[in-house]
């Protein structure tokens, strides 16, 4: 399998993008979107996978919400929404911490093991599910230096169910970061393709 594409690429970062708009919906509403919630925290469970679409559920359809918000990022010379940008590009930075750290790694792999267990018995998005993810991730991640800090409405931020799911969705951000990096990403990649990587969605986002 040729990982090593630009759509294999642009849909990684639409991951990556997907992770911190849901971040930000939750952070100011409470709430966020089903079925882009439902495959993001399903892309973390998914650590062997046929194809890189496989990740988010084999279609295009499950990363509509991020394929969106990233064209809209990239259109024109100003950040349209510099909170998510901020999102995504510490995403970036913080997986490239991580690859250093066999411990938090390893760490991880245990909590997702066990995710996926709770998955099975549960359902995907039950509160058990959420609440391991986000402990996995305030373990690990957050111990990473500079931490990612959410701004958002504190009735919604003090809230432990939607802290976890923010956690979890930070997750599934550092996933797709892993997965962008795998594809051959990187950030001068991002600076330099930035045409094919528009390109390239427009061309996705007519298959959603």
């Amino acid at each position: 399998m040729q990982l090593n594409t630009i759509t294999n690429q642009t849909i990684a970062l639409a991951g990556i993008a997907q992770a911190a708009a849901l971040v930000q919906q939750l952070a100011t509403t409470g709430t966020a979107d089903p079925a882009a919630m439902e495959t993001s925290i399903a892309s973390i469970l998914k650590i062997d996978s046929d194809s890189v679409i496989d990740v988010y559920g084999g279609s295009l359809a499950g990363i509509k919400l991020g394929l969106t918000q990233l064209n809209v990022q990239m259109n024109g010379f100003k950040i349209v929404n510099p909170e998510q940008a901020r999102y995504s590009a510490s995403l970036v930075f913080l997986e490239n911490q991580l690859s250093g750290r066999k411990d938090l790694l390893k760490s991880i792999q245990t909590g997702i093991t066990k995710a996926q267990a709770q998955s099975e018995h549960f359902g995907l998005l039950h509160e058990n599910v959420l609440a391991n993810l986000g402990e996995v991730y305030q373990s690990t991640i957050s111990t990473l230096q500079p931490r990612i800090m959410v701004n958002g409405e504190e009735k919604y931020l003090s809230r432990p169910d939607i802290a976890n799911k923010i956690r979890a969705c930070l997750l599934a951000g550092i996933r797709s970061a892993i997965l962008w990096k795998q594809c051959g990403g990187a950030r001068w990649k991002f600076l330099f393709f930035r045409k094919k990587i528009q390109a390239e969605l427009q061309i996705l986002l007519k298959k959603v």
